[in-house]
């Protein structure tokens, strides 16, 4: 099997990190697959919602070192290992306008957390253990963690955690909002599926939408953001799956929704 697993069932599509011998830290190939593959999952029309997990005991431990082990890079060289490769995660997920949800059990470190901080939502096993730990190594994050984390649990929490590279256990991360829910680690994967096939029985241009309509809003005014809500409800209620959802909730039926 590759170290990037993708499959697509029930609608939902799964991007397993399969290097559980290395604690799922990732190569350049594998990053830019894992790139790929979300770039193919927001393409794919059956897909509606995407799952992002790692095989064994671990979410992903960051970029595997190793790779480079004794290789000395010019500034450019390393700003272009990143801006070409490992940004390009980021840069797809900003692209994919449905919903991403990392499943983490096992620790999400340096690169790894930021890329769990990348996803709209984050359900964690209890074994789960998140850390920004680039200080420990002298460095500062370099995929995102200082643009992400303060987003997430605020700018004085993210300071902290950037600052000491502390890791922060799962019922923590649910406390301070890094985690979305928490549930024993045998009963992650089904809970995580479970929700996730319940967002995929939703009319999915009004799901993406909302996504839209949520990170556009987080740069904007709020007349920009009602300027151009009114836009979009004016699209979403012209679509037959507006017509399908007003129909089952009158005859108190299950919608069923074609992304029309």
């Amino acid at each position: 099997m590759a170290d990037l697993d993708y499959t697509v069932r029930d609608r939902i599509a799964t991007i397993l990190l399969n290097r559980p011998e290395r604690k799922n830290a990732f190569t350049m190939e594998m990053v830019n697959a894992w790139a790929d593959a979300l770039l193919r999952a927001e393409r794919d029309p059956e897909v509606r919602v995407v799952v992002v997990t790692g095989a064994g005991d671990s979410f992903c431990s960051g970029v595997d070192l190793s790779e480079f082990k004794g290789e000395q890079r010019s500034p450019l060289a390393e700003k272009e290992l990143l801006t070409r490769n490992v940004h390009r995660v980021a840069l797809a997920l900003e692209e994919v306008g449905k919903p991403v949800i990392a499943a983490v059990a096992g620790p999400a470190v340096g690169a790894g957390m930021d890329m769990a901080l990348l996803c709209d939502l984050r359900f964690a096993g209890r074994s789960a253990r998140f850390s920004e730990g680039y200080i420990k190594l002298g460095l500062v994050p370099g995929d995102g963690g200082c643009w992400l984390l303060p987003r997430v649990v605020g700018t004085s929490t993210a300071l902290r955690l950037l600052w000491t590279g502390d890791f922060v256990g799962a019922e923590e991360a649910l406390r301070i909002g890094l985690a979305d829910e928490v549930h024993d680690d045998e009963d992650l994967m089904a809970a995580v599926y479970a929700f996730a096939a319940r967002l995929a029985e939703r009319p999915p241009v009004a799901v993406q939408t909302i996504k839209r309509a949520v990170r556009q809003g987080a740069r904007h005014d709020l007349r920009t953001a009602l300027d151009l809500i009114s836009s979009h409800m004016a699209v979403i209620t012209s679509t037959q799956d507006s017509a399908e959802a007003f129909a089952a909730f009158q005859e108190k039926r299950p919608g069923v929704f074609t992304g029309r």
